[in-house]
């Protein structure tokens, strides 16, 4: 199963990451474990400057933006 994780603290980028995450997998119709990470020593912890970031499977794949929904179900399917 994939695990996504979006850190941020919950500000109006990291809601908007959270809903192109859900809408990418709901289009791709795949199981992921989708995961929001607002702690903020959490966040620090797992090396991220910026944020929102996006991790699938651990590995950091966007920092400080956030991707479209196309290039987040391109990032899954890699």
């Amino acid at each position: 199963m994939t695990k996504i994780e979006i850190l941020g603290t919950g500000c109006a980028k990291c809601a908007r990451l959270y809903a192109n995450v859900e809408q990418a997998v709901k289009d791709l119709g795949i199981t992921a474990e989708v995961v929001k990470v607002e702690d903020l020593d959490a966040i620090v912890e797992s090396g991220v400057m910026m944020t929102p970031a996006l991790f699938i499977n651990g590995e950091i794949v966007a920092e400080g933006r956030v991707p479209p929904v196309d290039e987040i179900k391109a990032m899954l399917a890699e």
